[in-house]
């Protein structure tokens, strides 16, 4: 077998190969053979029909069945010989074929990078420490308070802080909203709809136009959309508001003591913040090392640069607009929305994958040179607790990963997650203020 390797670019490779009329042949006899053995043929007992019979009968399937062995092999073969590591199904293409001579065939297949890890020992990053204050402490209950509020209505001009229960219609450019975008009925008018006044609420520059309003008054509200308003057919231009003042309500807190940290399953006031405290500290010490870890990551990212390949970028791209439009829905963006914004997104997901598909390839290459690997029990470990969080059986799981690679994708998630562990630990990390 002869192989002809073409580069057709820094992931592409095409392999020409010539297979003997040799190895064409024994792969017709041995086919035919295999046929032979379970040929039902009128006037001969299983296996005992003459190979020429055999051939003649089942003549297309013999010669597929042929080709689809020597291509395997010949693929196979080449990819070892020239020290290949595909990651794609070649493109096959048949230049020439005969049963009596040699065969010529050209796989096209698209292959890792290949690169020169950088120095991956001490890598700078910052942690600022963090401690949880009396201040923190404090906004944290204010904000367990602000959940078991109680709303009164008053008849005073509203102030700051107050509510409005108000209904609205909006315009742009003195034309209904719904005029630049049809699915911003929500926008263009309102009925006992809910505002709080304060400082950039609703629409940068609204809720202070309304303080001093009293219950029953009405009041023209002008804003100018700002240039990143999620509505991007208005940004940059001007709006009106016509209010219809409903009510002004006030908000009224429960007073800070032991009845009130009973509402949240504590003894005491005393032991309220003291809880609050360890949460928002384990809250805050997770931030820092996710946040450590993201400049460990970005500083190995920013050492070395080179080409992906296509189809590996390709395919996270689409799974990353998958996982953007998906979560949008279920926070109850309109399709019509996420359609207007479909180059939006497809740019930002094109951008995440170059750096997903980048940082996979890294990984992976410092975890074979590291000798880092993923345990059977660290994969039944994570089955496990995905199968807890899909509220599935471990077994069904499994079985739902496997129809699609599923349990790859968990072990390569495994490992990352270990490099980057690896990399964390001979990291150079300095201490900050916070």
């Amino acid at each position: 077998m002869n192989v002809t390797l073409e580069t057709l670019g820094a992931c592409k490779k095409q392999m020409r190969v010539e297979i003997e009329a040799g190895e064409v042949k024994k792969a017709f006899e041995d086919t035919t053979a295999e046929f032979g053995k379970h040929a039902k043929i009128p006037g001969f007992r299983p296996g005992k029909a003459p190979a020429e019979l055999v051939m003649q009968r089942f003549a297309s399937d013999i010669e597929a069945e042929s080709k689809k062995r020597l291509y395997t092999e010949a693929f196979q073969k080449a990819v070892k010989d020239n020290g290949l590591e595909v990651i794609t199904d070649p493109d096959v293409e048949e230049l020439q074929f005969s049963r009596d001579g040699e065969c010529k065939v050209m796989f096209t297949v698209e292959v890792a990078p290949q690169f020169s890890l950088p120095e991956y020992r001490g890598l700078p990053a910052q942690r600022q420490n963090t401690k949880v204050s009396d201040a923190d402490v404090d906004d944290a209950l204010k904000a367990l308070a602000a959940k078991k509020a109680s709303y009164s209505a008053v008849a005073r001009a509203a102030a700051l802080g107050d509510f409005l229960v108000v209904n609205y219609e909006g315009s742009c450019e003195g034309k209904p909203i719904t005029d630049f975008n049809p699915t911003a009925r929500g926008l263009t008018s309102q009925k006992d709809f809910w505002l709080e006044l304060g400082k950039d609420k609703f629409i940068p520059g609204f809720a202070e136009q309304l303080i001093g309003v009293e219950a029953g008054g009405r009041r023209t509200v002008n804003i100018d959309f700002p240039a990143d308003f999620v509505l991007s057919e208005v940004q940059n231009k001007k709006g009106a508001f016509e209010i219809e003042v409903l009510e002004v309500k006030e908000r009224v807190l429960p007073p800070m003591d032991d009845e009130f940290a009973k509402s949240f399953k504590a003894d005491s006031l005393h032991q309220l913040r003291e809880g609050v405290r360890g949460d928002l500290q384990n809250e805050r010490n997770l931030s820092v090392n996710r946040n450590v870890r993201a400049q460990v990551v970005q500083a190995l990212m920013d050492l070395v640069q080179f080409d992906l390949p296509e189809s590996a970028v390709t395919a996270e791209t689409r799974s990353v607009v998958y996982s953007i439009v998906s979560e949008n829905q279920q926070r109850g963006v309109a399709r019509e929305l996420i359609d207007q914004q479909k180059d939006e997104i497809f740019a930002a997901a094109k951008k995440t994958a170059l750096d997903r598909v980048k940082a996979s390839f890294l990984f992976s290459t410092i975890a074979t040179k590291e000798g880092i690997k993923v345990s059977n029990e660290e994969l039944n470990g994570r089955i496990m607790s995905m199968a807890r969080h899909y509220k599935m059986t471990p077994d069904k799981l499994v079985k739902e990963l496997k129809k699609n690679s599923g349990v790859r994708e968990v072990v390569g998630q495994i490992l990352h997650e270990k490099v980057v562990d690896f990399l964390q630990q001979h990291a150079k990390i300095d201490d900050a203020s916070a």
